[in-house]
């Protein structure tokens, strides 16, 4: 698939959503790494109708993908020869009833967390310090502080690329969550989801962000990064297998670098390449089998490079 075979396509996109379709558009530089290349095309859509609409002119066969806050990929410097999926405003939605909050699948996970902490609505203050969204956070189980959005997620609707579009409520049950994973597929765009919360008192609720975010300042690093970049094995911590058993705090590839303050971060600094990120994952992955045994598997989605 080349930039010029999807040219016809993204004609045809630009007629549905006129001003809202791009072609050899910013990738790399909307992920929180702030590197890669360009996408072959990219459309923006802003209701479910036009989600419906996109779908039915994609052909089978065409690569394509949903971009959320871009807080879990890596674009490689080559780009991505096919369709970028962006959900814009208007699904960045947040309803607060007394038990249950809707929110959009674009929404930005520490504003739900605020917005709910305002309300008084208790159980989704965890999400205040992940730089995702609603969708990523149901499709990649999202967590952290001793919580995951399997222990507060009701429904998902999710719409199917590959099919005719029509949104479709799935209760949490049916998304096998698990650690950092869910059966939804690429074709699956989570437009919206309900949480379950509890009564709270707001200024108790925002008191506890507050400490959220000012631990994470404290223990994490700033800047252009992913967050964690390997999942945590049974039992142990990836970072303490990379900064303890295979000493790689501060190893660097090019302009990418294993954080001092936390061993699972890699940050790209100014000038760094996808390349330079990449190449300091798999040596990090290598270098910590080498030394424990112990495989780590990376959270974050690697688009264009061959390592699987």
């Amino acid at each position: 698939m080349t930039v010029d075979s999807l040219a016809p396509l993204a004609v045809e996109l630009a007629a549905r959503l006129p001003g809202r379709v791009e072609t050899d558009a910013p990738f790399g530089a909307l992920t929180t790494w702030r590197v890669g290349g360009p996408a072959a095309v990219l459309a923006r859509v802003e209701t479910v109708e036009e989600l419906a609409a996109l779908a039915s002119v994609l052909p089978d066969g065409v690569p394509r993908l949903v971009l959320g806050r871009g807080s879990n990929l890596l674009v490689a410097d080559a780009g991505y020869a096919g369709v970028v999926v962006v959900l814009g405003t208007g699904f960045e939605t947040v309803t607060v009833a007394d038990e249950v909050v809707t929110a959009g699948g674009a929404t930005a996970l520490p504003v739900l967390a605020r917005r709910c902490a305002a309300a008084g609505r208790a159980g989704l203050g965890f999400y205040v310090g992940i730089p995702g969204s609603v969708g990523g956070a149901v499709r990649m189980n999202a967590g952290g502080h001793g919580r995951e959005t399997a222990e507060v997620l009701l429904d998902a609707t999710v719409v199917d690329l590959a099919g005719a579009g029509e949104p479709e409520v799935r209760p949490a049950e049916a998304l096998a969550l698990g650690y950092r994973h869910s059966t939804l597929t690429d074709d699956e765009v989570v437009v919206a989801a309900r949480f379950r919360v509890q009564p709270g008192d707001p200024e108790t609720l925002q008191a506890e962000l507050r400490d959220i975010v000012r631990w994470r300042t404290v223990h994490q690093p700033g800047g252009a990064n992913a967050g964690s970049v390997f999942r945590n094995p049974p039992g142990d911590a990836a970072a303490r297998l990379i900064d303890q058993e295979a000493g790689l705090r501060g190893a660097r590839v090019g302009g990418a670098v294993v954080s001092p303050k936390h061993a699972n971060f890699i940050q790209a600094e100014a000038g760094a390449t996808a390349a330079d990120v990449h190449q300091l994952l798999v040596l990090v992955r290598d270098r910590v089998e080498a030394a424990t045994g112990v495989r780590l598997v990376p959270e974050v989605r690697r688009i264009g490079f061959e390592d699987p």
